[in-house]
């Protein structure tokens, strides 16, 4: 029954976002597409940082190494949507890979800085190889290359619907992982890793597998907010797009599934809304998101989880 209704609540918004394809005037669909795609990454976030407890600063960079591994192949070496999607993707898994294998080797705050070290050199990768990557300025990717399984990207339709499937895929594996022996595992070593290793399991194996495959979400993420809005810039891999997937799964509840995209839906439209009433919007939002911390610091979904459904995941 529990898992019936587990399903049943995941089932339900991604049914809710469906009509709404439907329902929403031009600007809102396009918005929300765009918070699908971002609701994505802060997913990838949330495997790392809400259910086995390592804070990375550093998350941009496997969103940029997504985003840069579709969009380099289609400018420079005439790839297809299709293949450049899979390198986009296969490029953030590599870079996670390599990455937890390095900062692993160290533990809190430790982990913090060398992953924001990490980020950092990505960046100044991504502008000292300004002659493919076009650095600040940015790669454009054309409308007539934006066509996946004879679907036009460009078209908002289109581009609701995969930023939907993509959304809908993540959120469903996710719910998928935490209820498997791996997720499970993962929620022990970000309780107390000294006992999780102390009960015979390899911490070290377990952490790696959460930094690739978070980092492969990511990664997904960025290739397709390349390729759905046909833009790979630099701004994608500074330190502020590590920032917000943390901000974002803080608001909506770090450790709960649908948490990341409360937190992405709450926060985009914020600061949407705040600013068509007040150049200092940035302040409006900031005083929102003090008091929604104080009087909700468990998150939208942790809160929802801590005073009615407590076996929300």
């Amino acid at each position: 029954m529990r898992g019936g209704r587990l399903l049943g609540l995941h089932l339900g918004l991604v049914a809710v976002l469906l009509a709404l394809n439907f329902l929403l005037p031009a600007y809102s669909h396009g918005t929300v597409a765009r918070v699908m795609v971002l609701a994505t990454y802060a997913m990838g976030y949330n495997i790392l940082f809400g259910y086995t407890g390592l804070l990375s600063l550093g998350h941009a960079m496997f969103f940029a190494a997504g985003m840069y591994g579709l969009a380099m192949p289609m400018t420079h070496l005439g790839l297809g949507a299709g293949p450049a999607l899979l390198t986009g993707i296969g490029a953030a898994a590599l870079l996670s890979l390599g990455v937890g294998l390095l900062a692993l080797r160290t533990r809190g705050v430790a982990f913090m800085i060398v992953t924001l070290m990490f980020a950092q050199a990505a960046w100044l990768t991504i502008l000292l190889a300004g002659r493919w990557t076009r650095g600040d300025e940015g790669v454009v990717i054309p409308q007539a290359d934006r066509m996946l399984l004879g679907l036009d990207l460009s078209d908002p339709q289109s581009r609701y619907l995969a930023a939907l499937a993509l959304f809908s895929a993540v959120l469903f594996g996710t719910l998928w992982l935490v209820r498997q022996p791996m997720g499970r595992v993962l929620v022990a070593i970000r309780e107390n890793e000294d006992r999780a290793e102390l009960l015979g399991y390899d911490t070290f194996r377990h952490k790696l597998g959460a930094v690739v495959l978070s980092g492969t979400v990511s990664g997904a993420a960025g290739a397709a907010y390349g390729l759905f809005f046909g833009y790979a810039g630099a701004s994608f891999a500074e330190t502020h797009y590590s920032i917000f997937p943390l901000l974002w799964v803080l608001l909506g509840g770090a450790g709960t599934v649908i948490g990341p995209f409360l937190g992405t839906l709450f926060m985009f439209y914020l600061i949407d809304l705040t600013s068509g009433l007040t150049p200092a919007y940035m302040l409006v939002a900031g005083v929102a998101l003090v008091l929604l911390t104080l009087f909700a610091p468990q998150g939208l979904a942790g809160e929802i989880r801590r005073r009615w459904w407590r076996g929300l995941p």
